[in-house]
């Protein structure tokens, strides 16, 4: 959802740019931390991309892939999930994974959830089935976010399409 703040654009996705960390007694190990940087980016699911990412403050700020209701949604690179649920209003429900300390994924208009926040993801893991919740059609809404700021996921996603 689009929402103007004193003239400024703002759209309703949080800006998320921290997990609470285990205390300091806890050993932190590396299967628990960020990576520096994203090993591999794999498509969230099959289907036709029907609505591309636009730059305009009121455009999409992710892609729409359109598939059958039930269709299997992955999760596009490994992360923690840091959101689940359907509290966001103009999301549905929606998957926030977060992949590094800057990168996050955001997948919305789920059927089902499978994971649960904080759970760890691979690449490829099934966190969702694709649905119709909080839109009009059966579609994943899917986000890539770099510091907050909406990137292109089609310049983060392998050329060939599954």
């Amino acid at each position: 959802e689009i929402g103007s703040v004193t003239g400024v654009q703002t759209c309703a996705l949080p800006i998320f740019t921290s997990v609470n960390r285990p205390s300091e007694s806890v050993k932190i190990t590396a299967a628990n931390s960020f990576p520096n940087k994203v090993k591999k980016w794999v498509w969230p699911t099959k289907g036709r991309v029907v609505e591309t990412f636009s730059k305009s403050e009121s455009g999409n700020k992710g892609i729409d892939i359109a598939a059958a209701k039930g269709t299997s949604i992955h999760a596009a690179a490994d992360g923690k999930v840091v959101y689940s649920g359907s509290a966001l209003r103009g999301y549905g429900n929606l998957v926030i994974i977060k992949h590094t300390d800057t990168f996050l994924s955001a997948y919305a208009y789920n059927d089902n959830i499978i994971v649960k926040e904080r759970d760890w993801v691979s690449a490829g893991q099934k966190i969702a089935t694709m649905g119709d919740s909080g839109t009009n059609s059966v579609k994943l809404h899917f986000e890539v976010r770099y510091r907050g700021k909406s990137l292109d996921p089609l310049r983060y996603l392998p050329a060939t399409r599954p």
